[in-house]
């Protein structure tokens, strides 16, 4: 498939551009934040250099960063502010996606990548239910589409559709009529779509994750993509499985783990205490705990970095558990900060309480860690 478009912009990826992104995003974060509206001063931040299409494969005119770039810019991104980054990563994977798979249908993708040329377009995949919960614990979708004279026609309730309102595409997890499953490509403008504002959670409070309703949304017939059963004819979530694509949600919290050692670091030198009269940066208890905030981020980055620089089919068995410890790292990285300053580190007036509201959302992206220890280690022990 080939979609003439102009070509998209490739982005200047070295340190210090992605740092000045990285401060640009960070300016609002604390806004959006507090509001929970969508991030549009970041989003926009992070479109202007071309980091929200840096997947987009060569053929479709994109750059087609590799897999390592791509959570370089996460990590920038989630520096600056995690809920931008979250919706980059969506919009990353279905572009690597496509890059790989070539599965969405030329009209639509070339939709989406057009849309891309003129501001921040948007795409995740809109799975959860709020019966069913996550469709990576198993279970088939209850949203279902049939067959209309000139479509498909959709109807469902969806939860966690992280983007909310400002998605340019939902792929839609749903069974049809004929009882297959699938994804359903929905421009976000469609009509018949409505959102149920439920988001209001304790991390990413700017990633809108709300709950969207389906009310026949009409669908063009090549825009289902049929995800086929297993030789046993049961179907598996492909979320349940890591791939060398899938680092990006692990990516942007070593982000927030980054800023909080920035800040830990701005805090020490400047707090000042009257009875020791020199800053806390120079006692040696706050010198161990920023050693050890700088270990935990360490380690954090060199697992992410390693993971996508090898390709054996052993590592490729343990990326499920790289992404355990991955997480494991950032949360401690952020709790040893906020344990070493105590009240001032709880404090709505610092950034340290947000950075750990943040950091705790690693837990929830699937595989989850039960699962994947649980999985691991079955796999440890068979005969």
């Amino acid at each position: 498939m080939t979609i003439a478009v102009q070509a998209l912009p490739v982005p200047d990826l070295t340190d210090e551009a992605l740092a000045a992104v990285t401060a640009e995003v960070a300016e609002t974060a604390e806004e959006y934040d507090r509001s929970g509206a969508i991030p549009v001063a970041g989003l926009e931040a992070a479109h202007r250099a071309g980091l929200l299409t840096a997947t987009v494969a060569e053929r479709f005119g994109g750059p087609a960063v590799s897999p390592l770039d791509a959570v370089r810019i996460l990590v920038a991104l989630g520096e600056g502010d995690p809920s931008v980054a979250l919706l980059a990563a969506n919009t990353l994977a279905i572009h690597q996606s496509q890059g790989a798979a070539g599965h969405w249908p030329e009209a639509a993708y070339g939709d989406l990548v057009r849309r891309s040329l003129a501001g921040p377009a948007l795409a995740n995949a809109i799975r959860a239910e709020p019966e069913l919960g996550a469709p990576a614990r198993g279970g088939l979708p209850r949203t279902a589409v049939r067959r209309g004279a000139d479509g498909w026609i959709l109807n469902g309730h969806k939860a966690y559709a992280t983007g909310g309102s400002a998605l340019a595409y939902h792929v839609v997890w749903v069974v049809t009529d004929d009882d297959r499953v699938g994804h359903l490509l929905v421009p976000g403008d469609s009509p018949g779509i409505g959102w149920i504002d439920t988001w209001d959670h304790l991390g990413l409070r700017a990633s809108n994750t709300h709950d969207v309703v389906y009310d026949e949304v009409r669908v063009p017939l090549e825009n289902f993509v049929e995800i086929p059963r297993g030789p046993d004819g049961v179907y598996r979530d492909p979320a349940a499985a890591t791939g060398l694509t899938s680092f990006g949600h692990p990516a942007l919290y070593v982000g927030v783990a980054r800023a909080a050692r920035a800040a830990f670091v701005r805090y020490a030198r400047e707090r000042i205490p009257t009875a020791l009269g020199r800053p806390i940066a120079e006692t040696e208890r706050i010198q161990s705990v920023a050693g050890e905030i700088d270990a935990q981020v360490a380690q954090a980055e060199t697992l992410l970095h390693g993971a996508l620089l090898r390709t054996d089919t052993a590592h490729l068995a343990q990326l499920s558990l790289l992404k355990v410890q991955i997480a494991r790292s950032a949360v401690t990285a952020v709790q040893t900060a906020v344990a070493a300053l105590g009240n001032p580190a709880l404090t709505r007036h610092l950034p340290f309480e947000r950075h750990l509201r943040d950091v705790l959302c690693v837990r929830v992206h699937p595989p989850q860690e039960d699962a994947a220890l649980l999985a691991a280690g079955r796999g440890l022990l068979a005969p």
